[in-house]
């Protein structure tokens, strides 16, 4: 930008105050984005809008209006549009989409309509929407958001080599009474090597046929070509699994089995150790190896941590599964660390609505953070090469 062209601006956001004091503040910060935005544009194109260069990257193609309300007032936005660009251009100033903003936003709108909110409830509504809401406006959002999410949540899923399996819990308002509801997540790996988030769902019970429901959709939705699935050793899981995909191999998650053995340990100043012996197991090169350093940790622990041995040797090998796939990829196939980071980014979101008004509430914010997530795994850098994986 030219020192005219920062001349101009300047002037441009400095009028409306000049002019009308704080009154003018929001378009005067509408004159300052979309100064960002057009900025933003030339650098992405890289040309400025009319200049003839041969490195640039696409045209300029006009804007698209957009108001957008604010605690300072409603903004008035011109969306910079591009032509055959190489990359989709949008501006960083406003996250594409912001559907996890908008699903949060109406988690804790409807507890404040529904009567269920606090004065804390109130305060966040004021700091993240910065207007009043009404049952009607809560409504009407809700409706277009949940259709967008639903077409996601539908989506063809097509080849998945690999699935990581994983729930978690948020406090949900039924009946008068709070109580726990179970968000089954899938993610997966895709045979072109990317990865994304397969589903969710959510209901008040993690047991087998909520599992089994969950996965049966998957399938319905094209998903085929699994080759292993990485979970935790959950009963109702591990029976869901066995009548939907008995035909891939399950990998029981080594971090999980990691933590299960330290209950097992009676004494502390053995943990360290016990945990140690354990990862030597895992990162054995081959499944040969693993069992005959597995053999003499169970000889070893046998007569000072008898529950502990007796508990390795029926549990470990579960762990084994990742042994039959190609080096390259066991790291990432090991563990369902994956999903459980997704969880982490899941309770950052929630735990600002603290309690959901139901399990549509909690189903559309989920839905949208992972949705948000998904899209960017799917369009993002190859995640684990699957060409060995068969």
């Amino acid at each position: 930008m030219t020192h005219s062209d920062k001349d101009t601006t300047l002037g441009l956001v400095l009028q409306p105050l000049i002019e009308r004091g704080f009154d003018g503040l929001a378009d005067a910060v509408s004159t300052l984005i979309n100064a960002a935005m057009t900025f933003e544009r030339e650098q992405a194109l890289g040309a400025k809008h009319y200049e003839r260069s041969e490195e640039r990257s696409g045209y300029a193609n006009g804007f698209k209006p957009r108001s957008l309300k604010t605690r300072i007032g409603k903004l008035s936005l011109r969306i910079p549009q591009v032509r055959d660009a190489e990359e989709p251009f949008y501006p960083s100033v406003l996250e594409r989409g912001q559907r996890h903003e908008k699903a949060l936003a109406l988690a804790v709108a409807e507890m404040y309509v529904q009567g269920v909110s606090t004065r804390r409830v109130s305060e966040i509504m004021e700091a993240m929407c910065g207007l009043e809401v009404s049952a009607e406006q809560v409504s009407r959002a809700a409706a277009a958001l949940d259709q967008e999410l639903e077409k996601w949540r539908n989506r063809p899923i097509g080849c998945v080599k690999a699935i990581i399996l994983d729930a978690s819990y948020e406090k949900v308002r039924l009946n008068g009474a709070v109580v726990s509801c179970a968000v089954l997540v899938a993610t997966g790996i895709f045979e072109n090597g990317r990865r994304g988030v397969l589903g969710v769902s959510v209901s008040l019970s993690e047991a087998e046929v909520h599992w089994r429901t969950f996965i049966q959709s998957l399938l319905k939705r094209g998903m085929h070509g699994v080759k292993i699935v990485v979970s935790d050793a959950h009963k109702g899981l591990k029976a869901a699994l066995k009548a939907t995909l008995n035909g891939a191999q399950w990998q029981r998650c080594q971090c999980h089995l990691q933590r299960d053995a330290q209950s097992y340990v009676t004494k502390q100043s053995l943990k360290s150790q016990v945990a140690a012996d354990i990862r030597a197991v895992f990162n054995a090169p081959s499944q040969e190896e693993a069992q005959r350093l597995l053999d003499l940790m169970i000889e070893k622990y046998a007569n000072t941590q008898s529950k502990l041995a007796a508990w390795m040797e029926e549990n470990l090998p579960e762990g084994f599964t990742v042994f039959s796939f190609p080096e390259a990829v066991r790291r990432r196939l090991r563990t369902s660390n994956m999903a459980e980071n997704l969880n982490l980014q899941i309770k950052r979101r929630t735990r600002v609505a603290g309690l959901f008004p139901n399990e549509e509430s909690l189903l559309r914010l989920v839905s949208a953070v992972l949705s948000e997530i998904s899209d960017e795994w799917e369009t993002g850098k190859i995640y684990l090469n699957m060409e060995g994986v068969q």
